[in-house]
């Protein structure tokens, strides 16, 4: 039977929904398609609730972005996300704005709305000291959402002499470090105890609901569906009678798990008083980022970092006792006329202080002044970008072998030559072959990572030359002539034909400068290098076989020949 045939039926046997859950009729029975299945005695009890706090501060996007603009939060004020309401203040909700509603209908009914965009990252920066000073009384707190936390009740109830002193003495720390207004609710269980926190007062200024212990369904019962957050659940259940979280309560357990699945257990249980969530407690991240501070600055890259190896040692001990290791760092350079200079370092393995000072030098080795400082320098800030864990990179039972002895070599190598003295190569995208050919750092990542490189690879690149591609790519193409038999040097004309047949070749380094024969050639293949552009080129490719079995592959640009590479 269809969701509405079976809402029809239920309508008329309303008032039996609230029967027991192992009563055979009315909605229980209509979700079930027959009678509700009776709890069998071997079921396992479940565990008692854990009495929770929760603390609310209302309308905490528009309290965030208020004190961002400099507004009063108590002036007709909304956030819009998409072009709808996202959250508004009390005096904008009393000319009938509300959430949901349209940008332009929401200025229409208060035309003194004051509008900002909502801004999730400002929420969360806006709120951590309320969340640091709430810590530093009470550990561990859980942050359901920016303006909401939650902490289990026992520990500060004992300690503060009750949980109506408890939520008083939070709600004061909260208040005291930017959260006005804070309402505080207290249940057996998270999704109570946030309602009994957002419930209207009994009495007038009231802030604090304690709802006693065991009263946590009797409190939810009269409770709208809305407050499940799924509002399709509950139009649905509405079309079957059921309006309130009592009357979704007294459904059977198994009978809502088959018709709502899992998702819908889950919120069954919520209606029911019997969360199954307990109060994870935000697990605050180790400080890891290191500064120095130079006074007077320096202005010599080897005395920077020198002076920058205590805190390196520091960066690297932070990690050690965090059981981490940084595969990704920035650095930060400040010099004297304020300029700062970052820039984000990766490592094949991980950073230790030495690979640390080696990157810093590295940095400052960028300028155009001899001691290597474009200013003198007056700090060094070191963060990690990105980290993992220790177990994770420790050594093999025999070692690592032979990949880590060639990280050393080469690490040695760099240090001594410096960071662009050893390269990796790697597959890029072009028209060209040196295009082709990308030189990294060792150690760097290619530039936009490895999927971004492999991306470009990967792309349609009109006028390339088809594989495989030569053996040898010559660093810097080299000059070389093609001839005619008579003599005659080989060009290509505006048709882009050659104006003579290739009988003789000569690179300029062969040989003492003899020509030789072509045994073989093939081409020309047109290239136009950034036509839309003043500047832009037209190339032409030739491929062609010397008398020494070496095939080349030749680029002419400007009537003039060059060897791009080769093959043996």
């Amino acid at each position: 039977m269809s969701p509405r045939g079976r809402a029809g039926a239920s309508r008329g046997a309303a008032p039996r929904v609230g029967l027991p859950r192992t009563g055979a009729s009315g909605a229980g029975a209509a979700l079930h398609g027959g009678s509700a299945p009776v709890l069998r005695s071997g079921a396992v009890p479940e565990a008692p609730p854990t009495r929770t706090i929760v603390l609310w501060c209302p309308d905490w996007p528009v309290v965030a972005a208020a004190r961002a603009a400099g507004e009063p939060p108590e002036q007709p004020f909304a956030v819009v996300a998409g072009g709808q309401v996202f959250a508004c203040s009390a005096s904008a909700r009393q000319h009938g704005v509300a959430r949901g509603l349209r940008l332009r209908e929401a200025q229409a009914r208060c035309p003194g709305l004051v509008v900002q965009p909502y801004d999730d990252a400002l929420d969360h920066r806006a709120f951590e000291p309320v969340i640091r000073a709430v810590e530093a009384a009470v550990p561990g707190v859980e942050v359901l959402r920016p303006g909401t936390l939650a902490l289990r009740s026992r520990g500060p109830a004992r300690y503060y002499g009750g949980e109506r002193a408890a939520a008083a003495t939070l709600a004061g720390i909260a208040a005291d470090h930017g959260a006005p207004g804070v309402r505080v609710g207290v249940a057996d269980t998270p999704f109570a105890a946030e309602q009994a926190a957002r419930a209207r007062p009994v009495r007038p200024g009231e802030r604090t609901r304690i709802v006693p212990v065991g009263g946590s369904a009797p409190f939810l019962a009269d409770l709208p569906l809305g407050v499940l957050g799924d509002a399709d659940l509950a139009m649905l259940l509405d079309r079957l009678g059921i309006t309130t979280l009592g009357g979704f309560a007294a459904l059977g357990d198994e009978q809502v798990r088959d018709r709502f699945g899992q998702a819908g257990a889950f919120l069954h249980r919520l209606a029911s008083g019997r969360d199954p969530r307990e109060i994870a407690a935000r697990e605050v991240p180790p400080e890891l980022r290191v500064e120095a501070s130079f006074e007077p600055p320096l202005d010599r890259a080897d005395q920077v970092a020198f002076a920058f190896r205590r805190p390196a040692d520091e960066f690297a001990e932070r990690l050690r006792v965090a059981g981490l290791v940084a595969t990704s760092i920035r650095v930060g350079i400040v010099d004297e006329r304020d300029i700062l200079l970052e820039r984000v370092w990766v490592h094949p393995r991980w950073f230790d202080a030495s690979d640390v000072v080696d990157r810093v030098r590295w940095q400052l080795a960028g300028g155009v002044d001899p001691t290597g400082l474009e200013a003198p320098v007056v700090q060094v800030v070191l963060e990690p970008v990105a980290v993992d864990d220790t177990a994770n990179h420790e050594r093999g039972l025999w070692g690592s072998g032979p990949d880590e002895r060639v990280h050393h070599g080469l690490a040695r190598v760099q240090g001594l030559v410096g960071h662009d003295g050893v390269v990796t190569p790697r597959i890029g995208g072009g028209r060209t072959l040196a295009e082709r050919v990308v030189l990294v750092p060792w150690g760097d990542a290619p530039v936009g990572g490895e999927r971004a490189l492999a991306t470009v690879r990967d792309r349609p690149w009109p006028g390339k030359l088809p594989g495989p591609p030569p053996a040898t790519v010559l660093d810097r193409p080299r000059p070389v002539d093609v001839e005619t038999a008579s003599g005659v040097t080989v060009d290509v004309d505006d048709r882009g034909v050659l104006t003579g047949e290739p009988e003789r070749f000569r690179a300029e380094s062969e040989r003492g400068g003899r020509f030789g024969p072509v045994t073989a050639w093939a081409g020309p293949w047109p290239l136009v290098v950034r036509w839309w552009e003043s500047g832009g080129r037209r190339l032409h490719r030739l491929q062609l076989v010397d008398d020494g079995g070496r095939a080349w592959y030749l680029v002419l640009a400007d009537h003039r020949w060059w060897a791009e590479a080769v093959a043996t």
